[in-house]
């Protein structure tokens, strides 16, 4: 598939401060975070920008439930927090007894509710992990092999394998399978990414899947055969400022829309030919916060 041409890129929105993560609800709208603790909130058709909530620490990537609960890492303060649509706060899981989370840097739902969060650790530290936050609030760790800055995930559509972004040593994309919140067979890397910093992913309709990349100012595509292009690149980085997640939304989630953890602006490209998977939005049943 041929380079897009950046003048095909849009400013979604702009006014944010620094977003890392987002996210399409099921609600249609557009979900992010800012860099103090801002949650905001994007309806898609007017453009209009809200900032609903505050976790009062450095948001990074999030994933909704069906009701449009959001659940965010907010890596300063080591933990994960469900914001509801009305904005309140409240911690949704904070590690383990035995692991306390220490970098929780992205989540992301299975259709059953499990919650499988990345937590990076320390840059070139190699002490992350992956947990797994059960519905009913229980979190365990379900992996330390992949302890490189594990950092971006997202599940198969088939929901059958876990896709990490590793941000280090070397930079790559790695899969496991999981069933009912547990890992259950070896880690195999996808594809290695010399000179990149992996970020965010988001698998398309077709099987393949987005790289976003916090280092260069790029956006990676796999394809369906396993091939690695470059959807977008900006050298100047500018409509692609950092753009550490990703997410697919719109008509038929056919619009891209990015992060840009560099600037402030989501950016939007509704001319790229794909079309995003569907999220999970799991149904979750009240349980006390």
């Amino acid at each position: 598939m041929p380079l897009i041409n950046l003048k095909q890129a849009e400013t979604f929105v702009e006014g944010l401060d620094h977003p890392e993560g987002v996210a399409l609800g099921p609600d249609g709208k557009i979900y992010a975070g800012g860099e103090a603790g801002q949650v905001y909130r994007v309806d898609v058709s007017s453009r209009q920008l809200e900032t609903y909530a505050d976790t009062g620490g450095l948001n990074l990537g999030m994933a909704l439930d069906a009701a449009a609960n959001l659940y965010v890492c907010t890596a300063d303060r080591g933990a994960v927090y469900k914001v509801t649509p009305a904005g309140k706060v409240s911690e949704y899981s904070a590690g383990s007894e035995e692991r306390p989370m220490r970098t929780p840097n992205y989540p992301a739902f299975d259709a059953h509710g499990n919650l499988y969060v990345t937590d990076s650790g320390t840059w070139y530290g190699d002490d992350g992990c992956i947990f797994c936050v059960a519905p009913d609030g229980t979190t365990t760790v379900i992996d330390t092999e992949n302890s490189q800055f594990p950092n971006g995930c997202a599940l198969s559509p088939d929901g059958r394998f876990l896709y990490v972004a590793m941000s280090l040593s070397p930079p790559r994309i790695v899969r496991f399978p999981v069933e009912d919140g547990r890992k259950t067979g070896p880690t195999e890397t996808i594809v290695e990414l010399p000179r990149v910093v992996p970020d965010g992913l988001a698998f398309c309709a077709d099987g393949g899947f987005l790289i976003s990349c916090y280092r260069p100012d790029t956006i990676l595509r796999v394809l369906p055969n396993g091939d690695l292009t470059v959807l977008m690149d900006d050298y100047e980085g500018t409509a692609l400022g950092a753009p550490t997640n990703v997410c697919f939304g719109g008509p038929k989630l056919s619009v891209l829309f990015w992060a840009n953890l560099g600037r402030w602006h989501i950016g939007m490209n509704a001319q790229t030919g794909l079309r995003g998977a569907k999220p999970f939005y799991p149904e979750l049943g009240p349980r006390e916060d």
